[in-house]
Formats: structure tokens, C-alpha cells, sequence
């Protein structure tokens, strides 16, 4: 046959995309002639396939005229993993190979000179997408085996060579390969700042009623935090402590987190699945590009990509770049971050817990109890820090907390003992899993996600808890926004009380978390 058709993937970010490399071989100019789209490494690839293909003897179509397609032709191809597929459709198109195992097979690899597979970064995310593009098999090169592995409902050969994969095209014995495997492993791969966090627990915090509340509500829905208070109070140890009451990560989620690891280089040739939520803290000097993603060449995924369905917390957020801030604004609200640069559209996930801690003024040290008198700010330096509080990003965070220090003798007895990390955890996986059965086969998994209008429509407040809304609307204390998370509260708040739908009273201290209004005592015993 003179035309063939093997698959590969590209990326967009974390995004991967079938790509159909359709290669004609027939009369005409000699010569190699690559369409639709490529970067210069898939350029370049011409070159390595005609030298692969001739040091394991088989044949070059040297006096023919050689056209490989890479389809869709609109699209942005980029990345070495092109080369295997280019070379077995350049065999199959000549005969050389059978391509019986080419319709529902995706090669991933690049070539060396003598025909060796070279390992790829980010194999895990192009197995992912070649998975959900229905391929039954993927080829890799072998020290990628262990990571593409761990996809479910896809076979994944890992072979060392063209020599090799030729070999199992043509049905013989391919000698040391990897064996198939088709089902997803469950190993641990270490996240930084792991052990760091591991030994931290709730029950250190003595007092601190309301604030525990809140990082176990934010915990129980993926509500975004936002603490304020002097420095010294607490913020810190709180937002610390909030990866520790969360649930292990679901196979689709480590999935997922896996994979950004993956797009980073972070994953050794034994790594296994990242089963804990992850956590990041970048520092507020940090540029927009190590916080969002970006960087030169390849673009890169940033620190919020890789806390995705974890806890970010940004510290001193008002002392962030303004344009950072301003960023913000899409993975707050979306729960992504896309990445446009010339004709290149990358998109991460970012599905993160944002805590964002501030003190009351540039030094901290500021009170309104005790006045200026410890604070070594101007008033205006105070305006502007104040300032910066209004920004977007403020608008898109469902709980306010002030922190404010414990002082001796107010611990009440809501707070004797205090609960330890466990014991919240579970009331959370609890609280999660009554949001994962309520919204079973929708593309969402908590109630921070929720939109809006299906949220009014299926699952809507009683008829006092919308009036309470609507009152606070036209007096100005919610927005028509604000009102929307008020409502995605009041169902967490009726989650980790296990209620079937939210009470008025659920509404009213739902109001209280969003506008950062002191919680009574009865709203303390209630909620919990």
C-alpha cells in the first residue's frame, strides 16, 4: 500500500489531542514534505526517522515522493513524541510493516540516530488523552512504562526500540519488553512539603472556635478562605492544617495531579500515583509566571497548577504583583488557567482551595482594639495595604475570617477538647461523599463548583433561607455573587450535619462565613 495511518499525541498545556499522521508515499519530486502545523522539533523529525529506519535495515523510500499529513491540520503540533508514529507510518505506507495495530494504537516516543526510543516528559498526560480518545493500545518507550501504567482501560507496551515496536507489528516475539498492563496502580509518589505538614493536627489549636469552623467548612465544599488578623494569630497554622482534613484523592484525581507532576518533570521511572492532596505556598515575591505557569519555550505549569485539588495558600496575598492578583481572577472562578501566547494555547488544571491570609496593615501590627499605637505604618501606607483587599479576587472568596489572638481565659467551653485532625477528616469525606452522590454524572464534584442557575434551579434554599437572601441583597450586605456562595455554603454547612437539604439556620450562619461577621454560640453548636 502506498498510504498509511498511524496516531500520536500532542499537548496543550495539560491538554493532550489525537493527532492522525496520514503519510503517502507515491511518485512525483523526491522528497520529504511534513504539513500541518509543526514546530521545528517535528521538523527536524524527518531527519532522525530516515536514519532510524535505514540502521535497523529496512528501507527508506529515498526515489519516492513523501507526504505525511499531521491531522487536524489547524492545530498546533509540538514535541518530539511525533517521530514513532511518523516512522511505523512511513513502514506501514511502504509495506514494510503490517497495519493491522494501527487503527486503535497511539505511538509516543523519540527517535535516536540508531533507532533507540528516548524517554519523554509528560508521557502520563498524552497516555490520559490517548485514552479518552478510545485508543485500546499505546506504545511508549520503556523507562515510561511505569508512568503511562497507571491509565486505566488502555494496554501499555513498553518497548526500547523502532527495531523492537516493528517486531510487534509484525507479530513476532519481542524479547525484554514490558509487560502490558491495563488497569491503574495505586503507589505513593512523595509531594514537596509532604513530610513537613504530616505531623500538624487541629487539635494544637486550642480556641480558635469559629476559624475551625471555617477551614472545615472550606475543607467539606472547596470553598475559597480568606483570613485576616495580626501577625502572630494563627493564620498560617490554620491554612497548614487544612490539607490534613481532607480525604485521599480519588483515582480520577490522582490521575490527575500525577499527570501535572508529569508536565513538570517530577516523576521518576518508579513513581506511582499521588493519593494525598497536595500543597502549595508560593512566596508573595513570586512573578506571574511561577504562580499562574508560563516561561520560556515549553510553557510550564505554575504553582497553583500543582496544588490542583489540593490547598494553595498565598500568604501576604496584598504584597503579591498587582498582575498576579488580577490573574487570579480565572482559576478562583474556573478552576483552570489558560495560557495564551502567540498562537499557542496551553491549559492547566488549578481546581485548588485557595487561603488567602493578610495582616490588618503592612507591619501587622496593627489593632483596632489598641488602636495605632504598635503600628509602625503610615496612614497611607495603611490606605494602600487596605486597598489591595478590594481587589477581584476578594469578590470570588465564599468564607471571611478575622484571627485575632487567643487570649488567656477565653477558651470557652466550645472549644474543650478541641477536635484533632482526624476525627474532622471524617466528617469531611462524609460531608464529600453526600456531595458526590447528589451530583452524580455532572462535571462537577463540590459545592464551591456548582453553577449558579442549576444550583437555583435543582437545588434550591427554603423559602426563608431565600428570603433571608434577598433581604441581605437589598440592604446591601450580600451581592447578587455573594448570595450565590451564601447559598453553595448553606448546602455544606447541611452536608457535615448530614441534613438532606439546608435549614434557615444553615443560611444564617452561612451568611455570617461569607461576610466575616462574629458566629454566635448557638450557630457554633448548631453547625457542628
Amino acid at each position: 500500500m502506498s498510504c498509511a495511518t498511524a496516531h500520536t499525541i500532542t499537548l496543550a498545556g495539560a491538554l493532550g489531542h489525537l493527532v492522525d499522521v496520514e503519510v503517502d508515499v507515491s511518485q512525483g519530486l523526491v522528497g520529504t514534505n511534513l504539513v500541518g502545523r509543526p514546530d521545528t522539533a517535528i521538523n527536524d523529525a524527518r531527519e532522525r526517522c530516515r536514519s532510524a529506519i535505514s540502521n535497523i535495515q529496512l528501507t527508506w523510500p529515498a526515489t519516492r515522493r513523501v507526504t505525511i499529513l499531521l491531522s487536524p491540520a489547524d492545530l498546533p503540533k509540538r514535541g518530539p513524541q511525533v517521530d514513532l508514529a511518523m516512522a511505523v507510518g512511513i513502514l506501514a505506507a511502504t509495506g514494510q510493516v503490517p497495519d493491522l495495530l494501527l487503527d486503535e494504537t497511539v505511538f509516543l516516543g523519540e527517535l535516536g540516530l540508531s533507532g533507540q526510543l528516548r524517554p519523554l516528559p509528560a508521557a502520563l498526560p498524552m497516555v490520559m488523552a490517548a485514552a479518552r480518545s478510545g485508543a485500546r493500545r499505546v506504545v511508549v518507550p520503556q523507562p515510561q512504562w511505569a508512568e503511562a501504567s497507571l491509565v486505566p482501560g488502555v494496554e501499555v507496551y513498553g518497548l526500547r526500540s523502532l527495531d523492537q515496536v516493528v517486531g510487534w507489528l509484525r507479530g513476532e516475539e519481542v524479547p525484554d519488553a514490558a509487560p502490558v498492563v491495563a488497569r491503574a496502580g495505586a503507589r505513593l509518589l512523595q509531594w514537596r512539603g509532604d513530610d513537613r505538614l504530616a505531623h500538624l493536627d487541629l487539635a494544637d489549636l486550642e480556641g480558635m472556635a469559629e476559624e475551625r469552623l471555617a477551614v472545615e467548612v472550606a475543607a467539606a465544599g472547596g470553598h475559597h478562605l480568606l483570613l485576616k488578623g495580626p501577625k502572630g494569630a494563627g493564620k498560617t497554622s490554620l491554612a497548614e492544617r487544612l490539607p490534613g482534613l481532607l480525604p485521599d484523592l480519588t483515582i480520577a484525581e490522582s490521575l490527575e495531579v500525577t499527570a501535572v507532576r508529569s508536565l513538570e518533570r517530577a516523576l521518576g521511572p518508579d513513581a506511582g500515583l499521588v493519593t494525598r492532596p497536595p500543597f502549595s505556598a508560593p512566596h508573595h515575591r513570586s512573578s506571574l509566571q511561577s504562580v499562574l505557569g508560563g516561561g520560556t519555550g515549553v510553557v510550564r505549569p505554575g504553582e497553583i497548577s500543582k496544588a490542583h485539588c489540593g490547598v494553595v495558600l498565598l500568604d501576604e496575598f496584598p504584597l503579591f504583583a498587582r498582575d498576579v492578583l488580577d490573574a487570579l481572577r480565572q482559576p478562583l472562578e474556573s478552576g483552570e488557567v489558560t495560557i495564551a501566547r502567540g498562537d499557542e494555547i496551553a491549559t492547566f488544571p488549578a481546581q485548588a482551595l485557595f487561603v488567602l491570609a493578610c495582616n490588618p496593615c503592612a507591619c501587622g501590627n496593627y489593632a483596632a482594639d489598641v488602636g495605632a499605637d504598635r503600628c509602625s505604618c503610615s496612614e497611607q501606607v495603611r490606605r494602600e495595604y487596605r486597598r489591595r483587599l478590594d481587589g477581584p479576587a476578594i469578590d470570588r472568596i465564599d468564607i471571611t475570617r478575622e484571627v485575632l489572638p487567643v487570649k488567656e481565659g477565653s477558651i470557652g467551653a466550645a472549644d474543650d477538647p478541641p477536635e484533632d485532625t482526624a476525627t474532622v477528616r471524617e466528617r469531611v469525606a462524609g460531608a464529600r461523599l453526600r456531595q458526590a452522590e447528589r451530583y452524580a454524572g455532572c462535571p462537577w464534584r463540590l459545592n464551591a463548583q456548582v453553577p449558579a442557575a442549576r444550583l437555583r434551579d435543582t437545588w434550591p434554599l427554603p423559602d426563608t433561607g431565600r428570603d433571608r437572601l434577598d433581604e441581605a441583597v437589598r440592604a446591601g450586605t450580600l451581592t447578587r455573587r455573594g448570595a450565590i456562595r451564601v447559598h453553595r455554603l448553606a448546602w455544606t454547612l447541611a452536608d457535615l450535619a448530614g441534613r438532606p437539604r439546608p435549614l434557615p439556620a444553615d443560611v444564617d450562619v452561612a451568611v455570617r462565613l461569607r461576610t466575616g461577621e462574629p458566629l454566635d454560640s448557638w450557630m457554633l453548636r448548631r453547625a457542628s
